[in-house]
């Protein structure tokens, strides 16, 4: 079931949903609205050739800042991890789905490849992965509305909730675009 905005006003109320800051305005019939944050995570192709998923990222990414009224320019074929404005906690009874506006999908941009779903016990600013798939570069301002927050409830709370050590959750609390820790689920007895 899908939470309606009656209900994700009630579940902000209640503090059950936690979204940091939220505009009443930017609830919209069955989403609230999120913005983009001021980093951006930049890959330079310059300093290995390829990437190996088993090996930190360390080395292959810069931190850029958005200035006030200045974008950043998303060129085509440009991937880039961005972050949510919103702090956002979700409760042990709903999951979230992070989806693209369609006024931006509409010019190529994509805000995420596949991580769009958000667990129960999440905290902290999602991390956006933007792509430009059109020809032309897209200005990404500060600010600007960039996607959107559904709420499922679930069947019964989860028993395990995003952040429990037993799952190894390598995300939970950041406050600035992340990037891949895919390296920390190889052992050393899977590597061979």
């Amino acid at each position: 079931m899908v939470l309606s905005d009656r209900s994700i006003r009630e579940e902000l109320a209640s503090g059950n949903i936690v979204i940091d800051p939220v505009d009443i305005d930017d609830i919209q019939p069955a989403s609230v609205d999120v913005h983009l944050d001021r980093q951006i995570l930049v890959f330079r192709n310059t300093r290995r050739p390829y990437v190996d998923v088993r090996k930190s990222l360390d080395g292959l990414t810069d931190m850029e800042e958005i200035q006030d009224g200045i974008p950043f320019m998303l060129h085509p074929g440009e991937f880039v991890l961005g972050s949510t404005l919103e702090h956002i906690e979700l409760p042990s009874h709903l999951v979230a789905r992070l989806e693209g506006k369609s006024s931006l999908g509409r010019i190529g941009l994509l805000i995420h490849s596949t991580a769009g779903y958000v667990d129960p016990g999440w905290k902290g600013h999602l991390t956006l992965e933007l792509s430009n798939v059109s020809s032309l570069p897209i200005t990404l301002y500060y600010g600007m509305k960039i996607g959107q927050l559904s709420f499922s409830q679930l069947t019964v709370p989860a028993d395990r909730l995003y952040g429990d050590p037993s799952l190894g959750s390598k995300y939970q609390g950041q406050t600035e675009p992340s990037p891949s820790k895919a390296h920390e689920d190889f052992t050393f007895n899977n590597l061979q």
